[in-house]
């Protein structure tokens, strides 16, 4: 019955997620009816300039934010699972912040100084390039993080381990801010910002790809997960392989949280509250469930996030990050919430 409910609530996310790229596709500085956004993806005869404004500068944004915000949720997911720690997250554990660092790396030291104009220039094997120097960075920062859990047992401290080694990746990036050009780290420094409508339509193949491939090394770990969910003596007590399966669900995480902030920039919020708002509405500690529910979520805070940025019109974008933490901070605060009245009711 749970499993039921469950996967209606799935169907029902995926609906509202397609509701909301269309709306997406409608809304801006040129208001576009549904019916004109629908003519323009299927190709029918339409407004050229609907047309344009639709398939080369609204497509690739809505696409962008569904797959950043489905692929930070299921990055939090993952980290909230293996730690136990409902707190754990991409930017909470630093994990954004080892990101940054392969990024600053790629920007700052590349060999030529192209001012607003570098990320137009980096072309698909840069993009692939600053992915998987993301992707590293982000796996590097888990690695440590994973080493130092071993002599933590507090869930707090674990989380405060996260943020000094999230402050010595920032340190990091602050050095290479320093000795880099004024046009490279006026370039790094807007990319800080956070946005999702810095990615084109050529450049979309390899953010799709590597979510793509993090969500396909953690779909082959569902069970795996079910099991660290209970602690890794457990898992290893129902034969799973932890220190492979940790590996392989920490790697997909790195790669998630790698490419999102590749693409688009630190995202705050995201992979904290969409796991949690996922576990809420599911009711379910499975994984099978959890992993494209979360996906969703997040894709769902992504879109409504973007659509809303669009608010105050005549071309005016607000900024992404401050929208987010207006839908995660709430969330995240009404689970202490609850944590705590459960605390008052248990005495």
């Amino acid at each position: 019955m749970k499993d039921r409910r469950a996967r209606l609530l799935l169907a029902l996310l995926a609906i509202v997620t397609v509701l909301l790229v269309l709306t997406d596709l409608a809304l801006g500085s040129v208001r576009i009816p549904l019916r004109g956004v629908a003519r323009a993806i299927l190709g029918f005869d339409t407004d050229s300039t609907w047309r344009t404004i639709v398939l080369i500068f609204r497509l690739p944004k809505a696409l962008t934010a569904l797959a950043a915000g489905a692929a930070l949720a299921v990055s939090g997911l993952i980290l909230q699972t293996v730690f136990r720690n409902p707190l754990a997250g991409p930017d909470s554990l630093g994990i954004g912040a080892g990101a940054s660092v392969g990024v600053a790396i790629v920007v700052l030291a590349a060999g030529s100084d192209g001012g607003s104009a570098f990320f137009a220039g980096l072309g698909l094997a840069g993009y692939a390039t600053m992915t998987i120097a993301a992707s590293a960075g982000a796996f590097l920062v888990l690695a440590a993080i994973l080493l130092l859990a071993r002599r933590v047992e507090n869930g707090v401290t674990l989380l405060i381990v996260g943020l000094l080694v999230g402050y010595l990746a920032g340190s990091l990036v602050s050095l290479l801010v320093y000795f880099g050009s004024p046009q490279k780290v006026q370039v790094y420094l807007g990319w800080t910002y956070g946005s999702f409508s810095s990615v084109t339509s050529a450049q979309l193949p390899v953010l799709y790809a590597a979510v793509v491939l993090g969500f396909a090394l953690t779909a082959r770990s569902s069970k795996s997960l079910n099991a660290l969910l209970m602690g890794e003596r457990f898992a290893e007590g129902l034969g799973v392989r932890v220190k492979s399966a940790r590996t392989r669900v920490l790697l997909a995480a790195a790669i998630l949280a790698g490419a999102a902030t590749a693409f688009c920039g630190p995202i705050a919020f995201l992979g904290i509250a969409a796991p949690q708002a996922a576990r809420r509405l599911l009711r379910s500690s499975d994984h099978a469930l959890l992993v494209p529910g979360a996906g969703l979520v997040g894709a769902v805070f992504a879109l409504a996030a973007d659509i809303a940025s669009q608010a105050p019109g005549n071309g005016a974008v607000l900024p992404i990050n401050p929208l987010l933490a207006l839908i995660g901070a709430p969330i995240i605060l009404s689970m202490f919430l609850r944590g705590s009245s459960r605390e008052r009711g248990a005495l």
